[in-house]
């Protein structure tokens, strides 16, 4: 009896041990199970998602833009065919505009080694309109300037004057090359004296005024542009035409006039334009332009020379410095070299319309 009571006891101590142990068991499944449905996605919740905002650092964007800039240059620059070109949207046109004011003054009082009081003025403009579609372009050239000086107890004498009017159409024939045809308009704004001569002159001393002379070329050919700092035009066909709308100035021999009271002069023959642009230095550069022609319908040997150079030091944006240089000889004007040479500081500004888009912005995958 007595050993029936002890296995009795045994096994319900066992009982009531693995009894307890399957009631902890169940609090232990059941704080699991509810863990793991907290970490579980609701996908109920994904018919009214909610979006987060992630900021992105400036540093880790690109911007990407697709504006069309042309090169600064900084100083005189026509738009050429190279420029034009490397663009390939279609109708487009393009616009730059150059202001340029000199000045220069000289005042004495009680100066012992003497001087004249004087101020002079200089404004150049140039502008250029162009327009290109597919291998077509159109290039307009506005080139304007006039000045003149004022000395104490004389009359103001003009120092520059000069209307420079082109238009040339292109195409492009591959490889740089161009077909080229263009219209050139030349003249002045005021009449000219020689002061020289006449040191105080009146309007019948005038040796040149407003389409006395004027000088229009009409030719075509071929343009060489491999780069924006460098151009070559040859026509092989080209008509000069001198025009001298003044009856005191139409006498024989003056301007290349044939016959007194004659008013146009006709050549035709080969005209080369260079256009060579240097930049000696970030803010120093020099722009060379040749012009030659040759007459083929009287004394072919006799070329026309015309050449023109501008140093040019940038200060700023607003403020430069301009050395010029122009020579020409034409055995028909003056049978010997005329030379025109200026220097001035005064204030430049340019101005332009470009085709701008808005920049697009493309963010790094992975931004950190």
């Amino acid at each position: 009896m007595k050993k029936f009571w002890i296995c009795f006891l045994f096994f319900a101590g066992v009982g009531n041990y693995f009894s307890q142990s399957t009631e902890t068991k169940k609090i232990i499944d059941s704080l699991s199970a509810q863990k793991w449905k907290q970490s579980l996605p609701d996908l109920d919740s994904l018919t009214e998602p909610t979006f987060v905002g992630i900021k992105v650092k400036p540093k880790d964007t690109i911007i990407l833009k697709s504006t069309r800039v042309f090169p600064e240059q900084g100083y005189e620059v026509p738009i050429t065919p190279f420029q034009l070109l490397k663009y390939k949207e279609d109708k487009t046109w393009f616009f730059f505009g150059q202001n340029n004011l000199v000045f220069n003054q000289a005042s004495f009082s009680n100066w012992n080694s003497g001087g004249n009081n004087n101020v002079g003025v200089i404004g150049k403009f140039n502008y250029n309109l162009s327009f290109k579609k597919g291998k077509h372009f159109l290039e307009n050239t506005f080139q304007l300037g006039y000045g003149f000086v004022a000395n104490k107890g004389q009359s103001s004498r003009k120092t520059e004057d000069y209307i420079n009017v082109m238009s040339n159409y292109g195409y492009d024939l591959g490889s740089n090359y161009y077909l080229s045809t263009g219209l050139q308009f030349i003249s002045q704004f005021a009449p000219g004296f020689d002061y020289t001569a006449t040191p105080n002159p009146n309007y019948d001393n005038r040796i040149s005024k407003f389409l006395a002379p004027a000088y229009v070329n009409l030719g075509i050919g071929v343009s060489y542009n491999p780069s924006e700092n460098f151009q070559v035009i040859v026509r092989p066909v080209n008509g000069k035409f001198t025009i001298v709308e003044d009856k005191l100035l139409q006498k024989k021999g003056l301007f290349g006039l044939e016959t007194d009271g004659q008013s146009i002069r006709k050549e035709l023959g080969t005209m080369v334009n260079v256009l060579y642009r240097l930049k000696i230095y970030k803010d120093i550069n020099l722009v060379n332009k040749l012009n030659l022609f040759t007459n083929y319908l009287y004394h072919t040997e006799r070329v026309d020379v015309g050449y023109s150079g501008s140093l040019d030091f940038r200060l700023n944006k607003l403020i430069s410095t301009n050395i010029t240089a122009d020579l020409l000889y034409d055995h028909d004007q003056i049978k010997t070299l005329q030379v025109k040479q200026t220097l001035g500081i005064g204030f430049t500004y340019n101005l332009g319309i470009e085709d701008k888009e808005k920049p697009k912005k493309n963010l790094k995958p992975f931004a950190n």
